[in-house]
């Protein structure tokens, strides 16, 4: 060093201050990134072409709807997101104006042809529409058509009459763009709870046309949105990388939150991140991993900063319920939750097996339903983390009762043998199964995952199939493909778990809704009745008309058995150390714009 380098060294020294030469050689501040995995691959991004969970849990970051779910409160509050305020509604329910903050702005992307495209009306329209385009076959168009936004579902059927692409300029009565940040919806019927589908960001956030119709059938690998984060990088089934939005508006941690009163958790939250901006965190990696252990293992060794505890670590992780002391030393943080959801295995209603609505079938599904013994899963392969399901309604939804007994919840083999004799399924030839009443040998298929956790409930299911005398037949294979085949009527049974959308029962009984079949309603189930009771319980305000009619739909549903169900499980969600602000959404799936990463204690990649 120079003898002048060396006194404005010293210079500076004693004033407190570092030299230029050293500042440069500091190390660059380290970005905040949230690392986690999820246990089942995602299909894509596209909110009209996706309906699985962990997709949408992306989508949801992507995406911004009008409306969003308030991360703070409880039991929820729906918002303003992009919307300036609260939608006017009309005295009936039918119709719905609500106009669009300007100056908000989609992220950048070679679809805008180096322009900024700023969020208007006509992109909510448009989002809307593409539910209905038979070109995109969205999973969730039967669900929307209930929805009876006047003029939309005519749309679709002259596309699909006319065999030509849906004219997505046509003038539609019930969807209308008044000026350019000012949308209207325009209902058949009243709609009291339509405030919770334009809050679902993760199938009716804004989409920009210009994008759609630039990636085209690649649509699903380009999502654009104006939300929090887009997407990075994405190595299907492997890696979902998402990064911090540049151009993302401002918003202040305090002005989207209202946590209550007595809510000791929420106020320290509150508390702690008044003034910040967000997201507070500029990157999110999730891994894909199905299996439990190394899921477990990677959370351990500090690889991943969140992680939802698998089942098969419960006993290791949260002995009695709580967290263990060699965890809690770590300064490791427990979030435990009963989730919104119902876990189900459907039955093929159209399956030349265990399909059909004549009594015969009936009894079988039934009897499979009465031999399920749903307490052995809760004490063995869930290690106590979920209690039992009577109904498709989950915790925490209107129409919920913690008190509800219902036949379908019942563990009963004798019974169940019982049925099977009465109605023909007996075992003529002595080899200790039983044939169906026709004679023909009689196999239940069951469709399962490759991993531990799999294989255990297919170890169940033989053991609860083998007590009644019913072979069983196992078929193995990834979750999306698996998916694919249900959705196109190729499995008789399929088991997986659906999480609540909204505080609503209404989605929950859209899984069982006659026109949904093939899309959310697995099972193709049809009942008129119970059609009838979905589109009346839409129209009616909450209240004991509409409770009764959910009382009969679930009766119905015990008497034909389309669906078993199981279980509300038990979420715990562990943290490390320097994550913070953490709460696991109920409804909406978004939260990584709400936690914070102290990057400095967070252990560098290895």
């Amino acid at each position: 060093m120079s003898r002048l380098r060396r006194r404005e060294f010293a210079a500076l020294a004693a004033a407190g201050l570092a030299a230029p030469w050293a500042v440069q050689a500091e190390e660059p501040q380290r970005a905040k990134v949230l690392r986690y995995a999820f246990p089942i691959a995602e299909t894509g991004f596209d909110p009209a072409q996706i309906a699985d969970l962990y997709s949408r849990t992306v989508a949801a970051h992507i995406f911004d709807a009008l409306y969003m779910y308030d991360h703070l409160a409880r039991p929820f509050l729906v918002r303003p997101n992009v919307a300036e305020g609260m939608p006017e509604v009309s005295a009936d329910f039918r119709t719905w104006t609500i106009r669009v903050k300007p100056g908000i702005y989609f992220a950048d992307d070679p679809a805008f042809k180096g322009q900024r495209r700023e969020l208007v009306a006509a992109d909510f329209a448009y989002a809307w529409k593409r539910h209905f385009d038979p070109a995109t076959k969205s999973p969730n168009v039967a669900g929307f058509e209930e929805e009876r936004v006047l003029g939309v579902s005519e749309l679709r059927e002259r596309a699909l009459k006319d065999k030509k692409p849906l004219d997505y300029d046509a003038p539609v009565e019930g969807l209308r763009v008044l000026d350019r940040h000012t949308l209207q919806f325009r209902l058949e019927q009243p709609r009291p709870r339509f405030l919770y589908t334009l809050a679902q960001s993760d199938l009716i956030g804004a989409v920009a046309r210009e994008v759609v119709e630039f990636y085209g059938d690649q649509i699903m690998a380009h999502p654009v949105g104006t939300g929090p984060f887009k997407l990075a990088q994405w190595r299907r089934s492997s890696l979902i990388v998402l990064e911090r939005n540049p151009g993302y508006r401002s918003v202040r941690y305090e002005d989207v939150v209202s946590p209550a009163p007595d809510d000791a958790e929420g106020q320290a939250l509150l508390a702690r991140f008044s003034g910040r901006t967000l997201p507070m965190i500029d990157r999110v990696e999730v891994s894909i991993i199905e299996v439990g252990q190394p899921r477990w293992l990677a959370f351990l060794n500090q690889q991943f900063d969140l992680v939802t505890v698998p089942l098969e670590f419960a006993g290791a992780a949260l002995p009695n319920g709580k967290l263990a002391p060699n965890l809690a030393k770590r300064g490791i943080a427990l979030h435990r939750i009963v989730n919104p959801d119902r876990t189900l295995f459907y039955f093929n209603m159209e399956d030349p097996v265990v399909g059909g609505y004549t009594p015969e079938k009936v009894a079988l599904r039934r009897a499979i339903a009465l031999a399920t013994d749903v307490n052995r899963e809760i004490n063995g392969i869930r290690r106590g983390q979920a209690i039992p399901a009577q109904s498709l309604v989950a915790p925490g939804t209107w129409g919920y009762d913690p008190q509800l007994k219902l036949e379908g919840g019942d563990y009963d083999p004798a019974r169940a043998m019982a049925l099977l004799d009465l109605y023909g399924y007996l075992d003529r030839d002595g080899d200790g199964w039983r044939e169906r009443p026709d004679g023909s040998p009689l196999t239940i298929e069951y469709a399962t995952q490759p991993d531990d956790l799999s294989r255990q409930f297919d170890e169940l299911w033989k053991r609860n199939l083998d007590r009644i005398g019913v072979r069983l037949k196992v078929l193995k294979g990834q979750w999306p493909e698996q998916l694919k085949m249900a959705r196109a009527g190729q499995l008789m049974i399929w088991q997986l778990g659906y999480s609540a959308g909204s505080p609503d029962v209404q989605d929950a009984l859209q899984i069982l809704y006659g026109p949904a079949a093939g899309g959310q309603n697995l099972a193709r189930f049809h009942n008129a009745r119970f059609d009838e009771i979905y589109v009346r319980m839409q129209s009616l305000p909450d209240g004991p008309e509409r409770l009764g009619l959910l009382r009969e739909a679930q009766k119905i549903i015990t008497a034909l058995a389309p669906h078993k169900y199981n279980v509300h499980r038990i979420v715990n969600d562990l943290t490390q150390p320097w994550l913070s602000g953490f709460r696991r959404p109920l409804y909406g799936n978004r939260f990584w714009q709400y936690i914070d990463i102290d990057a400095a204690r967070q252990p560098r990649p290895r």
